[in-house]
């Protein structure tokens, strides 16, 4: 889940008066991030000892890219009484983040930027280049964007064969046309059946729909948590036709954030799928076309 500033960070900022920083320096040399996803650029365009804090959500390795280097910084859990600690003279957010809260780290004078979460390349280039601006960095911003760039060039230039995937899960059909999730799969050079019919008018779990749009291997995301939505997607006849062979699990940092590594993500997807594509060859005995 992606975390921001709890409200209770309110209480101890009306208490700081005068004392909170007025303006956003031309060259911050304390950042602090309170986004799972702001924190991975953050840590990209910042050395440790220019960065104050990060969210421990970084230190995930299924949902954060950056997980062995935000190891090297400390990290916060939106507490109230982090910020006033650490005094940072640059705070970096989503702007999801509750308006409320960012209204009042405004009206207090915390120099803040919230960025929008990116679902799309472009949005990748453009929340990369805002935030790098903010903590004077645009020239490794650009070096970020160009790496992200000559990769996803790479994976268009040498296209896999195709093969026709379901992101499957508790979630259901959980890479629906233009989420980041479905970009990373298409990129990889999937075949995302989510944008197809019948599948396309369910993002819930259902099996019948699963069998009837036959997708040659399941990709598995997210943390599998026990509930009705997990019977589902764990039901015998998903166990029985797709099981090991056919059912690739991978990380939520492959999908979860925009960031310029959504690019590695993709090609580590392509291996993946390259890797199973053996098993994907053969047609499940209900797909259209399976017995001419």
């Amino acid at each position: 889940m992606r975390r921001s500033i709890s409200f209770a960070l309110g209480v101890a900022l009306s208490l700081l008066g005068d004392a909170a920083l007025s303006a956003i320096p031309a060259h911050p040399m304390r950042v602090m991030s309170l986004n799972q996803c702001t924190d991975q650029i953050v840590l990209a365009l910042l050395p440790p000892d220019r960065i104050a804090s990060v969210t421990w959500l970084s230190r995930d390795p299924q949902g954060s890219l950056m997980a062995a280097v935000a190891a090297r910084v400390a990290v916060n859990h939106g507490m109230a009484e982090e910020v006033v600690r650490q005094r940072p003279d640059l705070i970096v957010t989503s702007s999801l983040a509750s308006p409320a809260t960012r209204g009042l780290l405004q009206r207090m004078g915390w120099p803040m930027i919230a960025v929008d979460d990116a679902s799309s390349f472009d949005q990748i280039r453009s929340v990369t280049r805002q935030i790098a601006a903010a903590v004077d960095e645009r020239a490794r911003g650009e070096v970020l964007i160009a790496a992200m760039d000559r990769k996803l060039a790479d994976l268009a230039r040498h296209p896999a064969p195709p093969i026709r995937v379901a992101a499957w899960d508790g979630g259901g059909f959980s890479a629906q046309k233009g989420s980041l999730y479905d970009a990373v799969l298409r990129t990889a050079g999937a075949i995302n059946v989510a944008n197809e019919p019948p599948a396309n008018g369910y993002g819930r779990p259902d099996t019948e729909v699963l069998l009837e749009t036959a997708p040659q291997l399941l990709i598995q995301g997210g943390y599998d948590q026990a509930g009705l939505r997990a019977n589902i997607a764990h039901h015998p006849l998903v166990r029985h036709y797709w099981g090991k062979d056919r059912t690739l699990v991978i990380r939520q940092a492959y999908y979860l954030c925009g960031t310029p590594f959504i690019a590695d993500a993709a090609l580590m997807l392509r291996r993946e799928l390259g890797a199973a594509a053996g098993a994907a060859r053969s047609p499940l005995p209900f797909a259209a076309g399976a017995g001419r």
